[in-house]
């Protein structure tokens, strides 16, 4: 019997899983407004009746894809936040979950573009109930400005500079890749695993006493 229960909880997860996959597709193409249910059940190779079964709604499977790429990102923020490291150790941290994550979710920033129009109110609450304490990165940077160890920054500027060189190649993938790269995937891919050590150079150079 328990052997049973177990391979139904991992039908279930397989299933859910699968489900996920293509909802991604199909947001991805047709975002939230355009995608159907049907498209979604078709492209996870399951019928309409099985799709509600999990996710009742499309608003709940948009949710539920969105909640979980947000879930793999924003525990470790906080955590690079309160931690005691030093402040370009913290940066570098913070850096490189940011771009795991995106590289792990490619749909993800056209999903937050989506939000923002859609729903702005949502991402708010969300960050605002994350966990996530900026204000411990404030400290940091007034502690090392202090010191000399960097010269004064505001640090809103700081972080929204960051997240635009590690997003934007994201969300400009098609015109970047098609304009800079002749359409050339792998060029691009190897151009989005330098950005790693690019983004770190040129952040920690800015902040350094001149």
């Amino acid at each position: 019997m328990k052997n049973r229960f177990t391979n139904m909880d991992k039908l279930d997860n397989s299933t859910e899983k699968r489900i996920l996959e293509a909802a991604k597709k199909v947001f991805l193409y047709k975002g939230s407004d355009g995608a159907r249910m049907q498209e979604i059940a078709d492209e996870a190779g399951i019928n309409k009746a099985l799709l509600h079964y999990y996710f009742r709604s499309k608003e709940k499977l948009f949710d539920a894809i969105f909640q979980d790429a947000f879930q793999q990102f924003i525990p470790k923020v906080a955590e690079i936040m309160i931690t005691d490291k030093p402040l370009f150790e913290k940066l570098e941290l913070f850096i490189d979950t940011y771009l795991n994550m995106l590289a792990n979710n490619p749909h993800l920033p056209i999903f937050v573009l989506h939000e923002i129009n859609r729903n702005p109110d949502k991402l708010v609450n969300l960050f605002k109930n994350s966990g996530i304490r900026p204000e411990y990165l404030g400290m940091a940077i007034a502690k090392e400005v202090e010191s000399g160890n960097i010269r004064p920054i505001d640090p809103i500027h700081l972080v929204i500079n960051i997240i635009a060189m590690c997003l934007f190649p994201h969300i400009g993938k098609p015109i970047l890749q098609g304009f800079l790269f002749n359409n050339n995937s792998d060029a691009y891919q190897k151009f989005l695993a330098e950005r790693n050590v690019e983004i770190k150079s040129f952040v920690m150079n800015s902040i350094r006493p001149q």
